[in-house]
């Protein structure tokens, strides 16, 4: 071995993650909420962007779809190049784009995958189209480490109606059929003191609840996928998923806590992902 390849072997290396999602205008959710995250927790992120969105805090003004090969390039240029250690998905706009990402991915052999299955933007807005509901089951579940519905996503994969404890360990049992090795359903909508999310870990059939005090605050836009990215860069950095999903959780509290005494836009605004590193 050369002098220049011993130099190289010896140069330290990133914790690299990917985020497959679409862009967020405002900056709040989406690619732009993905890349503060990774770099908040300590992760080198890299982006293929599915969609483009004029979008703020009030709402989603237009979406443009990427082509589904574009995506594939922009996945191949990544991957075949830079690779990842762990890989946040979040909206996917059709079946035929999930589809192409699901082959490409496969070909590259990616792992510690974590889907978000984006379907309704915090101010309402339809994210993708239907035949994309089916797709996300049979085509992107089975690849997933962790899949993070919030209620209605869950009621809607699953096609039960969630309104107890009960319901949502049977949804996240029928949910993780599809073959994610775990499914983590957020309580964030719901109205009671305490935000309760429930993991289901697959494998060893066992549920773990994770709760928080709920934090009273407009600024909620983008908080899926901060949940999902930091699950995803803890992930990366080699821990499992339950420990995971634990620190990831207390990253969101600590973000969307902090973000609360800020004022942006009209609407719903964005967690503070760098609270650790400026006020």
């Amino acid at each position: 071995m050369n002098e220049h390849s011993k130099k190289q072997n010896s140069l330290r290396q990133y914790r690299k993650v990917l985020t497959i999602a679409g862009s967020d205008s405002g900056g709040g959710a989406g690619i732009q909420a993905d890349l503060k995250t990774f770099s908040a927790i300590g992760c080198y992120g890299m982006s293929v962007i599915t969609a483009l969105t004029a979008q703020n805090t009030q709402g989603v003004k237009g979406i443009h779809a990427v082509p589904p090969a574009f995506a594939v390039e922009q996945i191949e240029a990544v991957l075949g190049d830079i690779g990842a250690d762990a890989i946040k998905i979040g909206m996917l706009y059709s079946a035929e784009l999930i589809e192409a990402v699901v082959q490409a991915l496969k070909k590259h052999g990616a792992r510690k995958i974590v889907v978000d299955p984006v379907m309704v933007a915090q101010s309402g807005d339809k994210l993708l189209q239907e035949d994309a509901i089916e797709a996300i089951k049979t085509h992107l579940m089975p690849l997933a480490d962790v899949v993070t519905p919030n209620i209605p996503e869950a009621s809607v994969l699953s096609g039960l109606q969630l309104t107890q404890r009960s319901d949502i360990e049977s949804a996240a049992e029928t949910l993780a059929k599809y073959g994610s090795r775990s499914i983590l359903i957020k309580g964030g909508h719901g109205d009671e003191r305490k935000s309760i999310d429930l993991l289901f870990l697959a494998r060893e059939g066992r549920f773990v609840s994770l709760e928080a005090d709920r934090i009273e605050t407009n600024n909620n836009h983008g908080t899926g996928c901060t949940l999902s990215s930091a699950i995803a860069s803890y992930m990366a950095k080699g821990n499992d998923i339950e420990k995971s999903v634990q620190m990831a959780k207390e990253f969101m509290n600590h973000a969307i806590a902090a973000g609360a005494h800020y004022k942006i836009g009209h609407g719903h605004g964005p967690v503070h992902h760098f609270f650790q590193w400026w006020e």
